[in-house]
């Protein structure tokens, strides 16, 4: 999710800079016969955009916000651990590196043209959000995987949630667990997310979640 998400932000940024270069540097738009200071509407498609960015930062807000308080209600798992100390800090360093080219792009665009504000402002709350998310993380071991009886969930920088209905095999691939299921679908959550030491009994309790009748789990952890 967090992928795709990052991807929309960035399909919907280039229009973004492009518009705000033309009407920052008056520069000539041709097809429309006028300057990029008198492009008509220009104020309605800033309005435009900088929702969209902003809906979609939102978005990406509520979903982890959720999914770490869920995963800190230890009570309701059979198996709730932090993430492991290698995870934590790439969390970190992600969510600084996106917190400062949001801070970055959002000043920028103001810079060049104050009639952007509000794609500015979108890209200023995303890399706020970042910086406080962070901080809590920071804070007190909130950045967790956990296992219930229907799903592994894992929440630090994004939300994934792997369910066991119609699961079939869990195998340990390079970094990752990967999840196949019937019909040819396959998730995965990082490997490195389990801290070393957990990893015997995560897999432990996975086992005793699923149909071992049905499902194929790896030996290899």
């Amino acid at each position: 999710m967090n992928r795709f998400l990052n991807a929309l932000l960035l399909f919907l940024l280039f229009p973004t800079m492009a518009l705000t270069v033309f009407v920052g540097f008056d520069l000539p738009v041709d097809f429309l016969k006028v300057s990029g200071s008198n492009i008509p509407y220009r104020n309605e498609v800033f309005l435009v955009l900088g929702l969209f960015l902003l809906l979609i930062n939102l978005r990406r807000s509520i979903r982890r916000w959720m999914g770490m308080n869920i995963v800190n209600k230890t009570s309701r798992f059979s198996w709730n651990e932090e993430v492991s100390k290698e995870r934590r800090l790439r969390v970190y360093v992600y969510n600084g590196l996106e917190a400062l080219v949001m801070t970055a792009v959002g000043t920028a665009l103001f810079t060049v043209s104050p009639e952007a504000w509000f794609p500015a402002t979108a890209l200023w709350f995303g890399a706020f959000d970042n910086v406080i998310f962070t901080l809590v993380g920071l804070s007190g071991g909130k950045y967790r995987a956990g296992i219930t009886s229907k799903a592994v969930i894992l929440a630090d920088r994004d939300v994934q949630l792997v369910y066991f209905s119609g699961l079939r095999k869990v195998t340990i691939h390079q970094d990752s667990i990967y999840f196949d299921y019937i019909k040819g679908l396959q998730l995965s959550i990082p490997l490195d997310s389990i801290e070393q030491g957990q990893r015997d009994t995560f897999f432990e309790t996975l086992e005793k979640q699923i149909d071992r009748d049905k499902v194929f789990i790896t030996k290899n952890r």
